[in-house]
């Protein structure tokens, strides 16, 4: 009992940083006499390390998982799937703004769960489909991307677990390297090493072949609609190949990220590009698409590189919107990686909503 107790109190000495933390929580409130408060940086980064290495973070996670489900017993948002020949996609909203997917070869009856953040949201739509889970494809560590993968594994004994090995995947058991290729049933994909967000973030394509359609993006927190994944374990150079990498796909490669973010990463990009009308057209129909709670994915990555700053950072309009110029001496991708950095930097700082 005193073990359990000192859990109990562990976890919630966690879950209290990590939500001081990350979500700003405390403020308004006065530390007591004599308290020299760490420096914010600091204090994110301890509840980061929490978060993303140790046992405190999966509690922290299930505890998210758990209030979720109560909050949204639907799931946060309104998500109809995608139907190619003879593959489906399936959105599984999950947490407050986590998206997992099923990609399912339907001609066979085989599924492939990416992110499963939530074991019982995703066996519940593994069901209604009638399919088997083969393969989870993980693109990094966090648990809300990967939160999933032990229940889901003690249940389909044989399903296999791909990802990274430079980031701790849970119940890993296919580790991949750059442009390693992944085949179950008809469903072709290619992996690729994204580091930045984390050291070995990955994301995975779905060749379009595989449904006669368009490819598809599998991003997890590389890329969303209007916006990138913060830069935690990674610099703006890293970030930036990254996203350069991305963006390389072909201009109809349909974009299924790992959040809903789409409104407020709109509407931090109508500040730095206020004149972009692209973007104004994209976020009248987000606005719409959010009244009624309905998903906003997929964009494709052309529609990506006409709005979307962190793709932007060739653009003169965003320099000079950002006031930074080009030195004569520097080079092309250094400079680009300043405005990565810089745009990324404003984004941490904004308050949108």
């Amino acid at each position: 009992m005193p073990l359990l107790v000192a859990a109990t109190a562990a976890a919630c000495c966690c879950c209290g940083l990590l939500l001081f933390c990350l979500r700003g929580s405390g403020r308004g409130r006065r530390p007591p006499r004599g308290f020299m408060a760490p420096p914010k940086r600091l204090l994110f980064r301890l509840a980061y390390n929490l978060y993303s290495r140790t046992q405190l973070g999966y509690l922290f996670h299930r505890r998210q998982v758990k209030r979720a489900r109560q909050r949204f017993p639907q799931g946060h948002s309104i998500a109809h799937p995608m139907v190619f020949s003879g593959v489906k996609v399936v959105p599984i909203p999950v947490l407050s703004d986590n998206y997992s997917y099923l990609v399912i070869d339907t001609d066979a009856g085989l599924a492939v769960a990416i992110d499963p953040s939530d074991p019982l949201a995703v066996q519940a739509s593994l069901e209604e489909e009638g399919v088997s889970l083969e393969a989870i494809l993980c693109t990094h560590k966090h648990w809300d991307h990967s939160g999933g993968n032990k229940a889901l594994k003690q249940r389909h004994k044989s399903c296999l677990v791909y990802g990274s090995a430079c980031d701790r995947i849970p119940e890993l058991t296919n580790p991949l390297t750059d442009g390693d290729r992944i085949t179950i049933g008809r469903l072709q994909f290619q992996a690729f090493f994204t580091p930045g967000h984390t050291v070995g973030h990955m994301v995975y394509v779905l060749d379009g072949k595989s449904g006669d359609a368009p490819s598809c993006l599998f991003s997890g927190d590389l890329l969303f609609l209007s916006g990138c994944g913060r830069m935690f374990e990674g610099t703006a150079a890293t970030m930036l190949a990254s996203l350069d990498a991305a963006a390389a796909l072909g201009d109809d490669t349909l974009l299924w990220p790992g959040h809903e973010y789409a409104e407020d990463n709109l509407t931090f990009a109508a500040v730095v590009e206020p004149e972009n009308a692209t973007r104004e057209r994209k976020f009248q129909w987000v606005m719409q698409q959010r009244l009624e709670r309905r998903c906003t994915s997929p964009s494709t990555l052309g529609e990506e590189k006409e709005y979307n700053p962190f793709l932007r950072t060739h653009s003169r309009e965003l320099h000079s919107a950002l006031s930074l110029q080009h030195a004569s001496d520097e080079e092309w991708s250094h400079f680009r990686a300043r405005v990565l950095e810089e745009v990324r930097r404003r984004k941490d700082l904004f308050k949108g909503r």
